[in-house]
């Protein structure tokens, strides 16, 4: 089977996507596959600009808000539009979305679809509960969404779970992990201190729980991560160190210097800065949810995330002891390096042709059917 030439990709600008989607790019370009990158949620920032300042990737960058995002429905119709214009224009072989809405399209080419998680699994690890009425558009258009793709792709088998959970049965699917280049993030000099990051104003990640843990840590803790809401609010934090949102360049150091990496995520599909920490040789103290479980087994100590009192307690542990805390981050790093670039790269090169295959015997089904 023939993997596809040219490749039309979605990505939005607002979270870990971006990363994934970039680093997909250039790695599907050094096997021979031309990108085109149609960019969704916020303009393109300096430091998104360089990271695609590559050979053989051509950007085309929106506005448009996403489907997670307040009232976005008129957005999400037009953006549709624009991508099936961008698709005549282009003609790529194959279709891959980073979000659900628009899969229902009429892109006559083949579609894969990646699951990265999704506003009712949020909803539910966050909350408690499904999510209001006020959401049944979302569910509707994320159904549609799935089943108009050849193929859905899980970061997990948890996310995969999910996601037949709150939309229905898919037809086809697989799970290929996010990965990271070798030597992206390696192991400095290790200080006397607790890091973390990720979007501190998204109660997924659970920041929250590390600013209450932290007048009980024997070692300070530092957050980075933007604290601002898209849709406007802000989470402020009091006992944590908030250093702001930085840089790939910038937060590299932070990764390296951390003896201690801390998320005790409710909700977390794959969770890539724990991957980044991994690879620093950061002892990892997560929260005990399915996702981590799955990708970190034995290798990070787990602690229920609502229980700031234990996550404490975690971290003085492996505070007190330089030799525990040196086994956990070496069994991190060593567990860590199985998740690489290439083998996310040429994971998804086995699965193309299998995509194209699906659509073509489903447009000769429906040939056969009209004749």
């Amino acid at each position: 089977m023939i993997s596809p030439r040219h490749i039309l990709m979605t990505a939005d600008t607002v979270g870990g996507v971006w990363t994934y989607a970039v680093e997909l790019a250039r790695g599907l370009i050094a096997n021979g596959v031309h990108v085109s990158l149609a960019t969704m949620g916020a303009p393109l920032s300096r430091e998104q600009r360089s990271d695609v300042q590559f050979n053989d990737v051509q950007v085309f960058e929106s506005s448009y808000k996403l489907e997670w995002m307040e009232n976005p429905w008129q957005d999400v119709d037009a953006a549709g539009e624009w991508l099936l214009d961008l698709n005549d224009r282009l003609q790529p072989d194959l279709i891959h979305l980073n979000n659900y809405a628009h899969g229902k399209l009429d892109w006559r080419a083949p579609v894969l679809m990646v699951g990265h998680s999704c506003v009712y699994s949020w909803w539910r690890a966050v909350h408690g509960t499904s999510p209001t009425i006020a959401w049944m558009e979302y569910r509707r258009r994320v159904r549609e969404g799935l089943q108009g793709a050849d193929m859905v792709v899980g970061v997990s088998r948890s996310m995969l779970r999910e996601l037949e959970r709150w939309y229905g049965g898919i037809r086809a699917s697989c799970v290929i992990y996010n990965g990271q280049r070798p030597g992206a993030y390696e192991p400095g000099t290790k200080e006397n201190f607790v890091f973390s990051t990720g979007r501190v104003w998204d109660a997924a990640k659970n920041i929250e729980a590390l600013d209450l843990a932290a007048p009980f840590a024997r070692w300070p803790i530092y957050v980075a991560g933007e604290a601002q809401h898209p849709d406007g609010g802000r989470r402020s934090l009091r006992n944590v160190f908030p250093l702001g949102t930085l840089s790939g360049k910038d937060i590299r150091p932070w990764f390296a210097r951390a003896g201690i990496y801390a998320l005790p995520a409710v909700y977390e599909p794959f969770g890539l800065s724990v991957l980044e920490a991994a690879l620093s040789g950061c002892a990892l103290v997560l929260g005990d949810i399915p996702s981590l479980r799955e990708i970190w087994g034995d290798t990070a100590l787990f602690v229920p995330p609502s229980d700031h009192e234990a996550l404490a307690l975690s971290i003085n542990l492996l505070a007190a002891n330089r030799r525990i805390r040196k086994t956990f981050g070496t069994r991190a790093r060593e567990r860590a390096r199985n998740f690489t670039i290439d083998r996310m790269v040429h994971s998804y090169l086995g699965v193309y042709p299998q995509v194209r295959a699906r659509f073509r015997a489903a447009k000769e089904e429906r040939t056969s059917c009209v004749s």
